[in-house]
């Protein structure tokens, strides 16, 4: 899952303002940012190389340490950690450590296959980019409607005002994600363009990502601030 992630940092800045926006989008997304960087230390090697080649559906990587059920408890305990002691709130911690938690679960309806501890344990999650990819969409897009529908709904309950292009900045980033998952779902930019082989660099998968993710994070910690609060007559 891509953009529902996001949407669970929404809400919880909404919630707790004090812990940054930043500091929840990176704990929203904690587990694919660990499967980048354990990629690079031939932890989580992931395939296809070429971006160009690559689908949801295609995409195979063993997330032993990022992702499985195991790893996660160290994982939800660093979180809640940084989260106390860089905001001095233990709230906040906990908040971080729900995301985490939240990431997993979401996982769970709308990813790719994850373990208890390795691909010799049991299966957790339905797995069904490898499987179902299209209702694994579904489900991200029904998630991520719903998670924005309440954010939205409880800002105007709390009397803040954003202006409609404000919300279409927002919005539009949301439905980026889901466009683009849904255009490379089962057929690669490679087969849908007739791109041919070359190697420049920087047409790898990961590096992709990274840039992909790192953009989103840093447009909505951009763009999600940007509100007046309702003068009270």
């Amino acid at each position: 899952m891509l953009a529902g992630h996001y949407a669970t940092a929404l809400v919880a800045y909404q919630k707790y303002p004090k812990g940054t926006l930043l500091y929840f989008l990176f704990a929203s997304q904690l587990q694919d940012m660990l499967w980048f960087a354990f990629h690079y230390f031939g932890l989580e090697t992931t395939t296809p190389h070429d971006v160009f080649d690559t689908t949801v559906s295609n995409m195979a990587v063993n997330m032993l340490y990022s992702h499985d059920l195991v790893p996660l408890i160290f994982w939800l305990i660093i979180t809640f950690l940084i989260g106390k002691f860089l905001f001095k709130n233990n709230k906040i911690g906990l908040i971080g450590t729900i995301l985490v938690l939240g990431h997993f679960v979401l996982d769970f309806f709308s990813g790719h296959p994850h373990h208890i501890f390795g691909v010799d344990s049991g299966i957790v999650g339905l797995g069904n980019y490898a499987t179902d990819v299209y209702q694994a969409i579904a489900i991200e897009a029904v998630a991520t409607v719903a998670i924005l529908s309440y954010f939205f709904k409880q800002e105007k309950n709390n009397g803040i005002q954003r202006t409609t292009k404000n919300k279409a900045y927002i919005i539009g980033l949301f439905v980026f994600g889901i466009v683009f998952m849904l255009s490379i779902a089962t057929t690669s930019f490679r087969e849908l363009f007739g791109i041919p082989k070359f190697d420049l660099g920087f047409n790898t998968s990961v590096p992709t990502l990274i840039f992909t993710y790192l953009g989103m994070m840093f447009y909505l910690n951009h763009v999600v601030p940007k509100y007046e609060l309702k003068q009270k007559s």
